[in-house]
């Protein structure tokens, strides 16, 4: 299986969907971007999408599990592309192929070496676009319609909110 590692605000921020969406609701960009990498990586790739979370004093680094992908928010005080470099290093030592989305030069330099390839934020943006409608329907949820976000009971939702700030799942 091919390893697929996602710089997640870096994808945010290289499309007007994604970013006019984090302007209005950030939690729900992220589960539009997390939904489109499951769909786009079902059954293919073994799939990483992570946030940068290093100025978040409550923030572990602990890989939380969302529609078939690991999503990960970096440690405070660690960037989302030391993880990325980390990650992609130790797949590259287990052989795996790997395949980093960042458009962000100094990770770019950093991780491509073996078998890692890099995919701009742009570039993986087309490439879930041109699957259009096809990957649908080998997404997690099936053929049913709509998103992650719509589908997910609001207890669950919230969640995410709470890990996106590095606050465990039991805190109210």
């Amino acid at each position: 299986m091919r390893r697929l590692i996602v710089d997640g605000y870096n994808v945010l921020h290289a499309d007007d969907r994604y970013r006019r969406l984090a302007e209005q609701d950030l939690d729900a960009a992220r589960a539009r971007l997390v939904e489109d990498v499951a769909a786009f990586s079902a059954g293919e790739w073994h799939a990483t999408v992570v946030f940068d979370g290093g100025g978040n004093a409550w923030s572990d680094g602990a890989p939380h599990h969302v529609a078939g992908v690991s999503v990960m928010f970096s440690r405070e005080g660690e960037s989302a592309d030391s993880v990325i470099e980390a990650l992609a290093s130790r797949s590259r030592e287990r052989g795996e192929r790997v395949t980093i989305v960042t458009s962000d030069a100094a990770t770019q330099w950093t991780v491509m070496r073996g078998e890692v390839v890099r995919v701009s934020s742009a570039e993986f943006i087309r490439e879930v676009r041109d699957t259009g409608d096809d990957w649908m329907a080998y997404s997690p949820a099936g053929a049913r319609k709509g998103t992650v976000q719509e589908r997910i009971d609001d207890d669950v939702r919230s969640i995410l909110a709470r890990w996106a700030r590095g606050r465990v799942p039991d805190e109210h």
